[in-house]
């Protein structure tokens, strides 16, 4: 294992870890340029939660962009950065968050390598528009020479039977002995990853990695970026930490995590979940752990007695239940 170089001010070399209770931006004017090899966070999205402030969609993105700046600075040459938003509602109106974003990245000189869809089954219920079941990651690299360790994250070949049919290969297997390269769009459920969409439960009331926090990140779509994109002892960071589920995932697979965080009671939940890691006592859902499907013994999957005997008149006409 390499000796660690200090991070900055904060980082002895003997450590694996570090959250800063702090304005993100405040804490990134001081670190040096280069220093982080994978940047992955969940920016606040500007819909009023506890721990933003709401206002003009203009202006949120005025102010990310001062933090982005920074960001790509303290990003190394062969570095990612993963940007994970949901879509900004305004009066029953969709603004795609990711869009807007994707013209701020570009301004500053990244790649965008792809463009990720999570999808999870409990999401944002709506009356007037279909519900809200997905969010998007977006991954950039700083220059074309990026970390990018495919082995890590392939998966199970459909048909890994399949030869050469014609050239010097002919007769030979076509695939790789350890899998294929799963698709931008990843349905993680029944142990295989390439389904229709990267399905990872988001972190809800039922979920063994729930703490205080009202939008928490899985420690599951951490590890799979962090597996994929950063080699060991790499330093990952996330501006926006919460309760630390980015520096979990990063410590938890052999590299070094740095969180920001400026909610004071966030931080010690983060540090609380990171010793209790360390101690092999933190809750976490298991990654690839297939997704509960109720059965017909789950009461609430079961009709409720007072629709028994109601008729319905579906889009084509016919009836059904």
């Amino acid at each position: 294992m390499r000796v660690k170089e200090p991070l900055f001010d904060y980082i002895s070399p003997d450590t694996d870890y570090t959250i800063k209770n702090s304005d993100c931006l405040t804490v990134l004017k001081k670190i040096e340029d280069g220093k982080f090899d994978l940047i992955l966070t969940s920016p606040p999205y500007n819909v009023g939660k506890s721990y933003e402030t709401k206002t003009s969609i203009e202006k949120y993105l005025e102010t990310q962009e001062e933090i982005i700046s920074e960001l790509v600075r303290t990003l190394s040459d062969k570095g990612n950065l993963c940007w994970q938003v949901g879509n900004y509602v305004d009066k029953g109106e969709i603004f795609p968050l990711d869009i807007f974003y994707y013209q701020i990245f570009k301004k500053h000189g990244l790649k965008l390598r792809n463009r990720i869809v999570w999808h999870f089954g409990h999401g944002l219920h709506a009356s007037n528009r279909f519900s809200g079941r997905y969010e998007t990651l977006l991954w950039f690299s700083k220059t074309d020479d990026y970390i990018f360790n495919l082995d890590n994250v392939r998966v199970p070949s459909k048909y890994p039977g399949k030869r050469h049919f014609k050239g010097p290969k002919k007769g030979q297997p076509s695939g790789n002995p350890l899998g294929k390269n799963p698709s931008d769009i990843w349905e993680i459920i029944e142990q295989d990853w390439d389904k229709a969409m990267w399905d990872i439960p988001n972190v809800k009331s039922n979920h063994p990695e729930k703490t205080d926090h009202p939008c928490q990140f899985p420690i599951e779509l951490v590890e799979r970026c962090v597996l994929a994109l950063t080699n060991e002892d790499s330093w990952v960071l996330d501006p926006f930490a919460g309760v630390g589920s980015t520096v979990i995932g990063a410590i938890k697979n052999n590299r070094n995590g740095m969180g920001i965080e400026k909610e004071k009671e966030y931080c010690k939940i983060a540090n609380k979940r990171i010793e209790d890691l360390k101690e092999g006592k933190l809750k976490i859902r298991p990654i690839n752990k297939p997704i509960h499907k109720p059965t017909g013994k789950d009461k609430v999957a079961q009709i409720p007695k007072e629709w028994a005997g109601l008729t319905f008149v579906n889009g084509n006409g016919t009836n059904g239940h």
